[in-house]
């Protein structure tokens, strides 16, 4: 039977774009499935008190370095943080669980991680998310209406208790069975678990 990889990620999270650009990969070399999960890092960070990087200077000067250090290790475009940085990502979580719905989740995540990280755009603002539902090729006001229902409201809220109550503080978070791994820089460790 194939093993499981679980994905936990939120659109505000520039280390989660960065392991989303390898996750898919990682599970075709393996043979496992891979289950994606977005969850509210905010939520991650408030019920454990973890805090930004952003937040001690001497981190944040070294975050960009680093991320572009890991964009030219992957082979993908520079980064680009966007202005509004912090990014509000709650909407854009949100209407993943509406894309999942409907299998469409991979397509807006891209589309939602191109709009914040390549091209520096709001991904609160509803254009932005209007024109990424559109790439997505999901209706846009019927997704947007969707994501404020309470059911996609508690599936984000499920989500993030769920990998706060198996021990995440931070994001990327991977879960092969009951072993977690933390960061884009574990992602070695997540394929040599999901071989075993």
């Amino acid at each position: 039977m194939a093993r499981t990889l679980e994905f936990f990620f939120d659109i505000a999270s520039p280390y989660s774009y960065l392991a989303s650009t390898q996750v898919e990969r990682i599970c075709e070399r393996t043979g496992a499935r891979l289950e994606w999960k977005p969850v509210l890092l905010g939520g991650i960070f408030k019920a454990t008190g973890n805090i930004s990087p952003l937040t001690n200077p001497v981190k944040a000067m070294y975050l960009m370095k680093d991320v572009l250090d890991w964009c030219k290790h992957y082979g993908i475009p520079p980064l680009v943080l966007p202005e509004a940085f912090p990014i509000r990502s709650l909407t854009a979580d949100r209407l993943l669980l509406v894309a999942q719905e409907q299998g469409r989740l991979p397509a807006l995540m891209r589309s939602l991680y191109a709009a914040a990280f390549h091209k520096g755009l709001d991904v609160n603002e509803p254009r932005v998310l209007g024109e990424a539902l559109k790439a997505a090729e999901m209706d846009a006001a019927a997704s947007m209406a969707k994501a404020e229902t309470q059911a996609i409201k508690d599936a984000l809220r499920a989500n993030t208790d769920d990998a706060i109550a198996r021990g995440a503080f931070g994001l990327p978070l991977f879960f092969v069975g009951e072993e977690m791994f933390v960061g884009n820089d574990r992602l070695h460790f997540v394929e040599a678990a999901l071989r075993a």
